[in-house]
């Protein structure tokens, strides 16, 4: 087990399992693994935890995981996945099979799988002559390509079989998979959730099919999935994961660029996630292959092989979705292709997913038809929800001006010399009316946070030299009654719900309240005078209660935060705060990463003495709170006038007419 699966146990952050090896002597050693990724024993770690009275949890699929992570090294562990994804499918498709010969054949000493060359196909069960557990599970997966030949071992199939009993085999090779995704997140590659679900939602029920499949992802909602995968035990747990849905699936492992194993196959709809920056992609080798019917890809641009790869593959007038680096629809090397791409009709939208990339590219395969002379420019951001509206709206009638942020461009204003295609540089401009609305309500806000802003820094006396005054710490505070620190629970019952939540965003902005969670006896409510504090050192005082929250009072408080009750007829919050604030976070840090004070020291003073220094405190966090809010409102009402300059909705005072 790593560091990753020891802090999901005891259900701590990684920093706080890195600083129980400093500071533990006691601590399990490493059993393998790197330096940087080490590995520990299950049974050494679950005794030290035992030990030092911290408490954890291992699940029956956590128990399985650690027994395959130790039965093979990582290099072989997707094999593995792959063969206990098998005996899942055994159990789904003949679970009297299982329950007739295969638990029996577990209580003797027989092989699970025959031996290379060997004939196991009938092995003694109780005295008498029966299929032994291999030839059952080889008959109810003989649908599978290349089934793996792997000696399981009986102990490990014992625990499969229980975790397939309490989640299902579907849910219990999820589980699995997830675990193998995550183990191996440096080098697998898979599409976000949200993408794949709106990458499936437009290719529609019919043959989908996905080039680069890797584990799967795109196409496990597919109504006819197809696929090619590089990885053998890749390819293998994308079949499992689609017969165990009850999907028939044709999977096939090899180099879809150099190796195509499904060619002459066209399908309704081809989605694909392809590996980027991959120089090594076959170049030389495929100089003339007539795939390239778009023009012969740059050696740096492997991408947009992946493109004309993809609508070889789907039927004419069929979509292709297909993500993309964002430097793609910009790089020097790649115009022509762009460029004839656009003549052809056959890419017809872009759309920004996220700042950064990638981006998503709709392209439709030639049918004959007129090319069009519009293509659609899609800035999504982080909003999925409006993509396909967009889409459809445009396939509908492409020369309709598309609503929000999207809009369609003409193909011959893009056939310049750049052949630019990134969403962002073809950004629509905002209509007029709205336009004036909103600048002239930027400006009056900004107008009038300027004026709010202090003309001169609270009253501060210099002195000539350091004052020295007498200190204590927050952790003496604490012994004496006059400080109480309370943390948030580490989860919470929902994301939304009528207790108004104070996230550590919340906290950071000097905002109110924006999360919500249903009443719980565990939450933390805050109150007026209240010191909150971030894992990254941000400290505020609550200053409002939320009578309306449901609760006695306040709003609970969200994961990350730390929260400092103060005796207020003895310490004054704002002066506390301000010393916690200015406090050497390097030495005050605890193992969950949360600011602790209890080592920074604070003033002895009269309370009336604190006063004193808590309102110049809270002065200072007030005029900070004004220069961002007035910062962010000019940084608003610069871009809107560069935008309007530029659109023609602003021009220079003193013009005439």
């Amino acid at each position: 087990m790593n560091a990753g699966d020891i802090a999901r146990f005891a259900d701590v952050g990684r920093a706080a399992v890195s600083n129980w090896r400093r500071r533990h002597d006691d601590f399990p050693q490493p059993v393998g693994g790197t330096a940087s990724s080490p590995l520990f024993s299950l049974s050494e770690v679950t005794a030290w935890l035992r030990g030092n009275g911290k408490s954890f949890e291992v699940s029956l699929g956590d128990l399985v995981w650690q027994r395959m992570r130790t039965a093979v090294d990582d290099l072989r562990l997707g094999e593995l996945v792959g063969q206990v994804g098998v005996f899942l499918l055994f159990l789904h498709r003949d679970p009297e099979g299982w329950r007739e010969h295969g638990s029996r054949a577990l209580s003797g000493d027989l092989r699970i799988w025959p031996s290379p060359g060997g004939d196991d196909s009938r092995s003694p069960l109780d005295g008498r002559d029966a299929p032994s557990l291999a030839a059952l599970v080889a008959a109810a997966t003989a649908d599978l390509p290349d089934a793996p030949r792997l000696r399981l071992d009986p102990t490990l199939l014992r625990l499969v079989v229980r975790l397939a009993r309490e989640h299902g085999p579907l849910g219990a090779f999820e589980f699995l998979c997830a675990r193998y995704v995550e183990a191996h997140s440096r080098q697998l590659s898979v599409t976000r959730d949200d993408v794949a679900a709106l990458m499936t939602r437009l290719a529609g029920d019919g043959t989908v099919l996905d080039p680069a499949c890797g584990v799967g992802t795109l196409l496990l909602g597919a109504g006819t999935p197809l696929g090619q995968e590089l990885s053998e035990p890749n390819a293998l747990l994308t079949a499992v994961r689609l017969l165990l849905r009850g999907t028939s699936a044709r999977i096939v492992a090899g180099d879809s660029l150099r190796e195509d194993g499904l060619a002459g196959v066209l399908a309704d709809a081809v989605l694909c996630d392809p590996p980027f920056n991959e120089r090594a992609w076959g170049y030389d080798e495929l100089t003339g292959d007539p795939r390239w019917e778009y023009g012969l890809p740059p050696r740096s641009e492997p991408e947009l092989a992946w493109v004309q790869h993809c609508l070889a593959h789907v039927r004419p007038g069929g979509l292709v979705a297909i993500l993309m680096p964002s430097a793609a629809a910009s790089r020097r090397p790649g115009k022509r292709i762009r460029g004839n791409l656009l003549r052809a009709g056959a890419l017809r939208a872009v759309v920004s997913l996220a700042p950064g990339g990638p981006d998503l590219w709709l392209l439709r395969r030639p049918a004959g038809e007129r090319p069009p002379s519009q293509v659609l420019m899609v800035d999504a951001g982080e909003d999925l929800s409006i993509v396909e509206p967009a889409w459809h709206a445009f396939i509908a009638d492409p020369e309709a001006e598309p609503a929000g942020d999207s809009r369609t461009v003409r193909i011959i204003d893009l056939l310049d010399d750049e052949v630019d295609l990134a969403p962002g540089r073809h950004r629509p401009p905002q209509g007029g009316m709205d336009f004036a609305r909103d600048f002239t309500a930027v400006l009056d806000r900004f107008r009038e946070a300027s004026a709010a802003l202090p003309q001169v820094p609270p009253a501060l006396e210099t002195l000539t030299e350091r004052q020295e005054l007498p200190t204590t710490t927050v952790g003496e505070l604490v012994k004496a009654g006059l400080v109480t620190i309370l943390a948030a629970p580490s989860k919470m019952a929902a994301d939304s719900g009528p207790i108004p939540v104070l996230t550590a965003d919340d906290v950071a902005a000097g905002l109110p309240p924006s999360g919500g969670t249903v009443l719980d006896p565990a939450l933390v409510m805050t109150r007026p005078g209240d010191i909150v504090t971030t894992a990254l050192g941000t400290v505020r005082v609550i200053t409002e209660s939320f009578p309306d929250s449901g609760a006695d009072s306040g709003a609970a408080l969200g994961p990350q935060l730390t929260l400092y009750r103060v005796d207020r007829d003895r310490l004054d919050p704002y002066f506390l705060a301000g010393f916690l604030r200015s406090a050497d976070s390097s030495r005050v840090h605890s193992s969950s990463s949360r600011l602790d004070v209890r080592r920074a020291r604070v003033p002895v003073l009269p309370v009336t003495e604190q006063r004193r220094y808590g309102a110049a405190f809270r002065e200072l966090t007030a005029m900070e709170d004004r220069l961002r809010e007035t910062a962010a409102l000019g940084e608003t009402l610069i871009r809107l006038g560069f935008d309007g300059l530029v659109d023609g909705h602003l021009r220079p005072c003193g013009q005439g007419g």
